[in-house]
């Protein structure tokens, strides 16, 4: 029963038929180099506008699955000819493609490091083993009489386009770390793809398609030992150092929540840096302040809680680097791209406002006097309201008018303000 439950030979195609269209499909000429190229331009502006839906569209389009099955086809049946022949075209794919986006990144005027293009810099031994089962995946359903829907799923899941696409971003920059984190993650993929198909044509007991001695079969059963061994132990380096890095940013946000948060004081900035020596975490607050020694205090339990080699920088509330948080802040929000991403610029805008504490009241005055000219002197300021419980921050214009204004211009003058500065509520207050 488990071994009819496991059976691959259900369903399967005639070997002769699936050679045919293993083979068929490896060419780079006419139709198929047109539609990689249309691919890869999908994919560059995908990456470009960080937009995952036309990343995976591209995905879908790309012809590049071919050579790279043919190869796996090719080393499992021994047929040198066809091995040669797809590792050609893989090779005129891949630098036609690398040619496309270079171009493309080059021209572009939106160079900005997005999400999508940092995804691909960064290869491990997760995307080993992504590669190798939707490989796996994939061959299967090319072996089978009715080839289903798990070809496309295997198209997304082993994203080959990416990152040639990434790789032709860092040649156009010069940001050579992302060309080759990019192009060591494309190798990837179609190694693992490879080994895949060979794995499953061997499974599959497909003949030779000639005698070759026990001699050449070795060679190349230690050939691809060696590839595998070749992209595993840096794919298993750069994993364990992802590994590490979360572990540390887990601690650090323990730490954080801990020693601040639950303390309450309200976090308007945080930033981790692992890549850096020492490590570092930057944070801000609304309204708290430290002296040096509290901060002295606070780096020395950073061990407490794992955080070794670690410093821990507070900016804190002073006009010298005031503006300089905000646009930590907006650049810390962008940079993570979150569904709500305009709402948290919004936020981070409102709360460095708040913290500011000032109005260009000359200004300001120039204008009321303009719609209200019985209006006499204005000062609009942030002020500290104290409660039971809290104290709150309301935003008050106290302001004097000879005659005094009547109620529908009190009206007009608070939506106006409120409009101006976009403010939720607003208090007038008449100086005498």
């Amino acid at each position: 029963m488990i071994k009819d439950l496991f059976n691959l030979h259900e369903g399967e195609e005639t070997n002769q038929k699936t050679l045919e269209i293993v083979k068929n499909n490896i060419s780079f000429t006419g139709s198929n180099l047109w539609i990689l190229v249309c691919a890869i331009m999908v994919a560059s502006v995908g990456l470009n506008v960080n937009s995952t839906a036309v990343v995976i569209g591209a995905m879908l389009i790309s012809p590049l699955m071919g050579p790279i099955v043919g190869a796996g086809f090719a080393l499992g049946v021994y047929d040198f000819i066809l091995l040669k022949k797809s590792l050609k075209n893989l090779l005129i794919a891949t630098i036609a493609s690398l040619i496309v986006a270079t171009i493309y990144f080059y021209l572009s005027p939106f160079k900005e490091v997005q999400s999508e293009l940092l995804a691909r810099t960064s290869p491990n031994i997760y995307d080993v083993l992504i590669a190798f089962f939707g490989g796996l995946a994939g061959v299967i359903a090319i072996t089978r009489v009715e080839k289903g829907n798990p070809i496309p799923g295997v198209a997304i899941a082993t994203a080959l386009m990416p990152p040639l696409c990434t790789a032709g971003y860092g040649l156009a920059t010069g940001n050579y770390k992302f060309f080759i984190g990019a192009l060591f993650l494309y190798c990837i993929n179609c190694v693992f793809i490879c080994i895949a198909t060979f794995s499953i044509v061997k499974y599959l007991n497909y003949p030779a398609s000639k005698q070759v001695d026990i001699k050449h079969q070795k060679q190349v059963k230690y050939g691809i030992t060696a590839i595998v061994l070749v992209m595993l132990i840096p794919s298993s380096f750069f994993a364990y150092n992802l590994y590490k890095e979360q572990h540390f940013k887990q601690d650090a946000n323990l730490y954080i929540e801990k020693e601040f948060v639950e303390n309450g004081n309200t976090l308007v900035f945080k930033k981790i840096n692992y890549n850096v020596n020492p490590r570092t975490i930057e944070l801000a607050f609304l309204k708290k302040n430290y002296s040096e020694n509290e901060i002295i205090k606070l780096n020395s339990k950073l061990e407490k809680y794992g955080l070794q080699n670690t410093k821990l920088l507070i900016k804190q509330n002073s006009s010298d680097n005031l503006q300089n948080l905000k646009n930590d802040i907006l650049n810390e929000v962008n940079k993570n791209g979150t569904v709500q991403n305009q709402k948290d610029v919004r936020i981070a805008e409102l709360e460095q406002k708040l913290l500011e504490n000032t109005f260009d009241n000359k200004q300001l005055f120039s204008e009321i006097k303009t719609i209200f000219p019985n209006i006499n002197s204005v000062s609009l300021s942030n002020q500290n309201i104290a409660t039971t419980n809290t104290t709150i921050v309301m935003t008050t214009l106290f302001y004097n008018a000879q005659p005094k204004l009547i109620e529908d211009d009190k009206v007009k003058l608070k939506n106006w303000l409120q409009e101006k500065y976009k403010l939720e509520k607003i208090i007038l207050t008449v100086s005498e």
